[in-house]
Formats: C-alpha cells, sequence, structure tokens
C-alpha cells in the first residue's frame, strides 16, 4: 500500500472509530436516562435527579418526573434541590477556615468559646470540643425543640445563642469523645460557635466563604420554590403526596441551619463536591490540603469523619466518602471517591424510605456508567 493510500485509509478508520465511540457514548447515557425513569416509577417518585462529578465538575444534569405529583409541570436541569444534612460538611469547612486564620482550633472547647455559659455546665460538658462536635462525638442529645425558639422572634444569630444556653444545662449521654451519636444539635453549637468568633450570622458566614468563592449562585437555605407556585421541586411526605404548602417557610426550624438547610442546583453543588475531590490530592480552593484531610478522615472509633462517612470501598480504589440529607420532604444523597476522581449526586422531592432506596439504587448505576461496580 502506498504511503498516501494507508494514511487515508487510517484517516477514515480514525473518523469511523471516533464515530463509533460517539454512538456508544450516546447510547449509554440514553440508557442512563431511561433508568432514572424507571427507577423513578418503581418507587413512586414525583421526581429524580442527579449527575456524575469529577474533580472538574459536574457533567449530564439527568432529570425526570414532576415537579408536583398530580400536576405536569416537569422539574428540570436548573432546579434546586433541598441538601437536608449534607449541608454538614459545608459548615465544616466554614469553621476550618476560621481555624486557618487562628481564630479557633479543632480542640477549642466549649468552655473556652461560651465562658458566660462555662459556670451553668457539667465538668464533662466544658470539655466538649469542636472535633467532638463535628464528629458526632459530643455525647449530646439529637435535636432540642427547635420551633420553641423562633418564637421569640429574635434574629438567627440570637435564636443560636439561646440553644447554648439550653445546651449549658443539658446531661450528656456519654463521656465526649467516647461515642458516636449522631447529633443535629451539635453541628447547630457548631455554627454558633462560628457566629461567637466572627460576629457573623451562619448564613452569611456560608455565602461569603462557601458559595462565593465556588460560584454557587443558586445556593440558599430553606424550603424551595415561591409560596403557592410550581417554580422549584415541591415537597412531597412520604406517602408521596405533595405537602399542602411550599416556599421557604416549608423545612424544618431555619436555627437548625449548620445541621441541614442549605438548597442549591445539581450544578452548584457538584462545585463543592469537585472542590472536596481536589482537596483530597492537595488542590483544593476553599482550604489548605491538611483541612481536607481533618474533614475527611474519621477521629474517633468509627467511620464518621467531619460531614462525611468515610468507608473503604474497592470500586473507589480505597476511600469514599458518603452522605445523605433529608428534611423529611426531599432526599439528596452524595457518594465520592477522590481516587477515582468520581463522584455521583442524586436528588428527589420526597422523604421516606423508598426515597433511599431508590437514591442508592440509581447511584449504583451511575457508577456502573462509568464502568465502575460498586
Amino acid at each position: 500500500m502506498r504511503r498516501r493510500d494507508f494514511v487515508h485509509s487510517l484517516i477514515s478508520s480514525l473518523a469511523l472509530s471516533q464515530a463509533a465511540f460517539a454512538r456508544n457514548q450516546s447510547q449509554s447515557a440514553t440508557m442512563l436516562a431511561q433508568a432514572f425513569e424507571a427507577t423513578r416509577q418503581k418507587y413512586n417518585l414525583p421526581s429524580l435527579a442527579g449527575t456524575i462529578v469529577t474533580s472538574k465538575g459536574a457533567g449530564e444534569i439527568i432529570v425526570t418526573g414532576v415537579r408536583k405529583a398530580g400536576t405536569s409541570v416537569a422539574v428540570t436541569a436548573g432546579d434546586k434541590w433541598h441538601l437536608g444534612s449534607d449541608t454538614k460538611v459545608m459548615t465544616a469547612c466554614l469553621l476550618a477556615t476560621l481555624i486557618e486564620a487562628k481564630k479557633l482550633k479543632w480542640e477549642t472547647t466549649m468552655a473556652e468559646v461560651f465562658p458566660e455559659q462555662a459556670m451553668a455546665m457539667s465538668p464533662e460538658l466544658q470539655k466538649v470540643s469542636l472535633l467532638h462536635l463535628l464528629s458526632h462525638h459530643a455525647g449530646l442529645p439529637p435535636n432540642l425543640m427547635w420551633r420553641s425558639f423562633a418564637k421569640t422572634g429574635k434574629s438567627l444569630k440570637e435564636q443560636r445563642a439561646a440553644v447554648v444556653e439550653q445546651v449549658a444545662t443539658v446531661k450528656l449521654n456519654s463521656e465526649p469523645g467516647t461515642k458516636f451519636e449522631y447529633s443535629n444539635l451539635g453541628y447547630v453549637v457548631a455554627g454558633a460557635i462560628a457566629e461567637k468568633i466572627s460576629g457573623q450570622p451562619w448564613e452569611e458566614l456560608m455565602q461569603k466563604i462557601i458559595f462565593g468563592p465556588l460560584g454557587m449562585k443558586s445556593a440558599g437555605f430553606g424550603g424551595l420554590g415561591t409560596p403557592g407556585q410550581i417554580d422549584q421541586p415541591w415537597p412531597h411526605g412520604a406517602d408521596g403526596k405533595p405537602k399542602e404548602k411550599n416556599g421557604p417557610e416549608v423545612d424544618n426550624a431555619a436555627v437548625l441551619g449548620p445541621a441541614g438547610t442549605v438548597h442549591c442546583t445539581l450544578s452548584d453543588w457538584s462545585k463543592f463536591i469537585a472542590d472536596q475531590m481536589r482537596g483530597a490530592r492537595g488542590q483544593g480552593e476553599l482550604l489548605k490540603a491538611e483541612s481536607y484531610r481533618e474533614i475527611q478522615t474519621p477521629h474517633f472509633e468509627g467511620n464518621y469523619a467531619l460531614g462525611w462517612g468515610v468507608f473503604e470501598r474497592k470500586w473507589a480504589n480505597g476511600k469514599a466518602l458518603t452522605h445523605a440529607g433529608s428534611n423529611t420532604m426531599n432526599y439528596a444523597l452524595a457518594w465520592v471517591a477522590p481516587l477515582r476522581d468520581v463522584a455521583v449526586l442524586v436528588c428527589t422531592n420526597i422523604g421516606g424510605d423508598n426515597a433511599t432506596k431508590a437514591a442508592n439504587e440509581i447511584a449504583e448505576q451511575m457508577l456502573l456508567y462509568r464502568r465502575i461496580r460498586r
């Protein structure tokens, strides 16, 4: 074969290979979208959304279903989703910035931050550190009567200060550092620590320190949508029925913010997750390398780090980070494999067991799409 003919033949073969690859990719993407719809129908969800993330950001946003059951208003790739307790790792990152600024230490105790309340605290509670709080190893109960703080009419910062005053009289369930006990209260106290040290509300700190630098323009707090309008995913109970109302107030009490009230688009959540993956190899934007290690590493017995569950998984080539969040009317799930440079995010606007099962099932399908067997 003459050289010119060989080159022409090679170019033709490459073109055909690229076309075949594109067709296969398109077919795989179609099959994944079909899997989303099949999973949504199987578990009777109003909607299901997700994306595959790398350290560069989100891939295609896949959405299926409707914003509100019983209507034909479809969810869109630009819709916002309630993240629930997936907020916790964001709060941990916020505290890490204050530590990097030498305003706090991971070992800083309740008594040191709140000397005014220290006299009312038990000796054990006085020793509770920021690390205990963020690791769910403080011995605190899971929750307080959150709505009672809103009835005072005080600002959220003042409400969280009132939470600390009430915590000062609480009897711990266990010695700090000895037992994992999941506690939203611990994260609210951590948020109050950030407010006491900075003088600014947690919500303002999150916008300035986390959302702003990462370009998370859609990020906010509380329930979604304009009250009475189906302009965002509508909240649904575990029974599949839409809640009577929607909007910012249809959520857990706002004082709970540091433990779980953030909402944003999948694209913007992906920006935070991508930064977590980059940070795992010392290339994050928000924090120094050692801070990411602190956040992504368990400090006490068990598998919980600071806002992340941490598990060794073959499919992740080692460490896999995970967390789920729900305000009982929405559900959001993240699985992150920094060493594979891949993460999957799943959201739906319904709470309950079916949401959990559907999210885990489609997360596995997304990993298979990336040729990763969980």
